[in-house]
């Protein structure tokens, strides 16, 4: 990478989606919450309220979880996994989808 260039190397495209998604406005640091049902009200909450996405606010909560679940691998704790599956099942809960 060129010297002074503020670009980040193609490798942590996953990182930058995370801090910068342009569909939703997520609170800081909502995936290392310990609270299920608080990361699920801030998912519902910032899919609800966003004019960016372009999937209902349900699928795009739904899939920003995941997608971090699914980035984060084998480097997530086991417990702050667990956690963020419980989230899926209160993010259902929240959106009548059980």
């Amino acid at each position: 990478m060129a010297k002074g260039s503020t670009a980040l190397p193609a490798r942590y495209w996953s990182a930058k989606a995370t801090r910068n998604s342009y569909a939703l406005d997520l609170e800081e640091g909502v995936f290392t919450w310990r609270d299920p049902k608080k990361i699920a009200l801030s998912l519902k909450r910032s899919a609800d309220t966003s004019t960016r996405r372009k999937a209902p606010p349900f699928r795009s909560a739904m899939s920003m979880l995941v997608f971090y679940i699914n980035r984060a691998g084998k480097n997530l704790d086991k417990e702050q996994k667990r956690v963020l599956e419980m989230a899926k099942d209160e993010l259902r809960n929240l959106y009548g989808k059980a």
